[in-house]
């Protein structure tokens, strides 16, 4: 089987993960992007309607229903999406109509509501042509220019913490400074995400089921820079064979003077 790229890629910026984080970035391109080409149109707006399943077998194969409610979750608090079931012809259906609000997106440089007026699908899709044996050009109008280096870093720390936040079920936000300078801290010693990863899933295994401990899973605690190596190296196997822990010393202070 050819993992390699022959159909359209999912789509993100860094500078939009860096603010919503990665997994809500992600989808809020792909709500973009069918937006473009929906024809359910309501009140002069684009409307995507899909439930929580449709958004995973259809979209995010590799996602959980939780970290997809998650992701929405995020983006219809922060104000990014407008969703609603007012829509449905049932009552009973409570499935979920999603527009992007573009007037947030303005304001902090985003992208163009899409037209309502009918379009084909190829004319919509114009915005990311592809030619046969090049991958395909991004979904969005402009792509910024941004240093390598600077990307992967930050895409790393976003990584590292949407990971945390699965695994504990919190809004930690990679956009915060003092949580992206503890963790490209441990990077600059020369630690990576994966190091990083696996310190998470050692300290949640340890801690996330103890009500007293469960909230030093966080940031400040984790990727401190005197805390990371220890908890690193307990994360790691030994190689050195089990053996009984020396018997502590002690005084007998029965036993006669010589």
């Amino acid at each position: 089987m050819n993992l390699l790229i022959k159909e359209l890629p999912l789509q993100v910026l860094p500078s939009l993960a860096m603010q919503v984080g990665l997994n809500a970035a992600i989808l809020l391109q792909q709500l973009h992007f069918r937006s473009l080409i929906s024809t359910n149109v309501r009140d002069g707006h684009k409307w995507v309607y899909k439930t929580y399943e449709e958004w995973k077998n259809e979209e995010f194969p590799f996602w959980s229903v939780d970290t997809i409610k998650r992701a929405i979750r995020r983006l219809e608090d922060s104000g990014y999406i407008i969703s609603t079931s007012s829509y449905n012809q049932m009552k009973m259906d409570k499935t979920k109509w999603y527009r992007i609000d573009y007037t947030i997106l303005h304001c902090q440089g985003g992208q163009d509501a899409p037209s309502t007026t009918a379009k084909s699908f190829q004319e919509e899709v114009q915005i990311a042509p592809t030619t046969e044996g090049k991958m395909p050009l991004a979904i969005t109008k402009e792509i910024k220019s941004i240093k390598k280096e600077l990307v992967e870093n930050d895409l790393d720390v976003v990584s590292v913490i949407d990971y945390l936040n699965d695994k504990t079920c919190k809004q930690f936000k990679a956009s915060s400074k003092a949580t992206a300078r503890l963790v490209n801290g441990r990077f600059s010693e020369g630690y990576t995400a994966a190091d990083c990863k696996m310190v998470i899933d050692t300290k949640v295994n340890d801690w996330l089921d103890d009500p007293h401990w469960q909230k030093y899973l966080r940031p400040s605690t984790l990727f401190n820079a005197t805390n990371f190596e220890n908890y690193l190296e307990e994360s790691r196997p030994s190689d050195l064979p089990e053996s009984r822990p020396p018997k502590p010393f002690e005084l007998d202070f029965n036993q006669g003077e010589a």
